[in-house]
């Protein structure tokens, strides 16, 4: 029984680290500031894994068992908010996406793992690279900007950089706009 309530209890904690880390890249990240309603939305993306295995001297890390959705969402003014299909997602990171995209410019993203028996949540900023599907598993390259890497696994949450402007992703990109998948527009 002891076990289970731990288990619930580290569930519980992962959200409350995940809405914190969320809110903490809104914050950090300005957006939402200094930009007119006119300016196409700058979305950022959510993974979530069942898991993580992360190769240091590869300076791998592999999302086990990934979403096969990539959540999206903007800040104001726009507040959209929806999924892409890892597909239409890894198209983000190719030549044909624009001049502004991943492959060009690759962003940043804050890694929130549960590691089991931690008290809290393991945080790293990484830059990542290099997206290969593997399976259910998404591998990524990647370089530690702040933080520690996990030593181990457990439910895991990625949370992308935004892309906007000039990119390939923003308002028309995949349904992002009006008529959005997903939850939709705000």
């Amino acid at each position: 029984m002891r076990n289970q309530v731990d288990s619930r209890r580290g569930l519980n904690d992962s959200r409350l680290v995940l809405i914190l880390t969320a809110i903490f890249l809104v914050l950090v990240t300005g957006t939402g500031c200094n930009r007119s309603s006119s300016q196409a939305p700058q979305l950022m993306f959510v993974h979530i894994a069942e898991d993580i295995k992360v190769d240091p001297s590869a300076q791998t890390l592999r999302l086990v068992k990934v979403a096969q959705q990539t959540l999206y969402f903007s800040d104001r003014p726009q507040r959209l908010a929806g999924h892409l299909k890892m597909a239409d997602y890894l198209q983000e990171w190719t030549a044909k996406a624009g001049k502004d995209n991943f492959h060009a410019d690759p962003p940043n993203a804050t890694l929130s793992v549960y590691e089991p028996g931690q008290p809290d949540n393991t945080v790293a900023v990484i830059e990542i690279t290099n997206p290969v599907v593997d399976g259910a598993d998404l591998v990524y390259n990647y370089k530690v900007i702040n933080g520690t890497m996990p030593a181990s696994g457990g439910a895991t949450s990625l949370f992308i950089d935004w892309i906007g402007v000039g990119g390939g992703v923003g308002a028309g990109f995949h349904g992002v706009g009006v008529g959005a998948r997903g939850p939709g527009v705000y």
